[in-house]
């Protein structure tokens, strides 16, 4: 299902819920701004290459506007707006006084060299800098971007508005950036975990994990996770999949991840098929990826317990629907 209109679905069900007003309703599920930008880069070789960059400014009415910006290859306008959508439900539902946004660049960044990289990051922030503030709309890390791509926004909007630290977080500690941010996702996870497995009488030790994504969010929940005596059976990135029944070694696969930028080729696990990721025999699954990977024609096949989902919107409503029947 299209990311847009699986957010809208459930919002509307919340709504209704809620017994909002169909107005009211109408004008939450409307973008304050949309922005869309041409990037061009010289790329290593002297050639030009042209990418799309979004960012979607959803709602400001509880505080400035806050969101990641994330790089890869499927981001397009209904994925931008559709998690900016939901950055605004989860600031609110937390209440936390910012609105909601969301950026990205229709790139593979494992493509691009980090010259290339820092080029196209310069580039996008040239094109929206106006747009973006202190006071108005915070970016922050995702898919694909991380403490250094949030270092080069801050030094180039910095060019335009002189030194602005606030202007992103997830920025490296020496530019500002706070302690633990890095892992502070991945450790939520690990939070929510331990609190769903406690309900039914369980613990982290023991279970057997399969984590869908190894990027910020994946690594740091499994390295937690085995920290706390979890095993972590399968894992996945946009390289590959690898399992080992007896449990990943995942400092192993860190090291291994660093040196080549993707699990595939892990010598300590075996190679499978990345589309079975999901349907793997196991205790606990985590999607730690893209949105809408369960969905209606998976949802039936899912073997594992529990799931506890670390990406945005990583079910389909119409899989949340066959959950409830089954």
């Amino acid at each position: 299902m299209n990311a847009l209109v699986a957010t809208n679905r459930n919002f509307r069900l919340a709504a209704r819920l809620l017994g909002l007003d169909s107005k009211l309703e109408r004008s939450l599920l409307i973008p304050f701004r949309e922005i869309k930008v041409e990037c061009t880069i010289p790329k290593d070789d002297g050639t030009l290459a042209s990418f799309v960059g979004f960012r979607v400014q959803h709602d400001n009415a509880r505080g400035p506007m806050k969101g990641g910006i994330r790089y890869h290859p499927e981001v397009d306008p209904d994925e931008v707006n559709a998690l900016a959508q939901l950055m605004t439900w989860k600031t609110a539902v937390a209440n936390i006084p910012y609105g909601g946004a969301k950026g990205g660049i229709g790139c593979n960044p494992s493509d691009l060299s980090i010259s290339e990289l820092e080029r196209l990051t310069r580039v996008f922030t040239q094109k929206i800098h106006d747009l973006i503030g202190v006071h108005t709309d915070v970016p922050a890390p995702d898919m694909g971007t991380g403490p250094q791509t949030m270092a080069w926004i801050l030094d180039e909007y910095s060019k335009f508005h002189g030194y602005s630290p606030a202007v992103v977080t997830g920025k490296p500690i020496d530019l500002g950036g706070s302690l633990g941010r890095d892992a502070a996702t991945g450790r939520g996870v690990l939070f929510a975990t331990e609190a769903l497995l406690n309900e039914h009488g369980k613990t982290v030790s023991g279970q057997r994990f399969v984590i869908q994504g190894f990027g910020n969010v994946g690594s740091w929940a499994a390295q937690l996770i085995s920290e706390n005596g979890g095993k972590v059976v399968a894992v996945s990135d946009i390289s590959g999949a690898i399992k080992n029944s007896k449990g990943i070694d995942i400092p192993a696969l860190l090291k291994h991840v660093k040196e080549t930028r993707g699990v595939k080729g892990f010598h300590g696990a075996d190679s499978i098929d990345p589309k079975s990721i999901l349907v793997k025999d196991c205790d606990v699954l985590i999607p730690a990826a893209l949105g809408g990977v369960i969905n209606r024609e998976n949802a039936n096949e899912i073997k594992a317990k529990f799931i506890i989902e670390a990406a945005n919107h990583p079910t389909d409503p119409e899989a949340d629907e066959v959950s409830l029947i089954n």
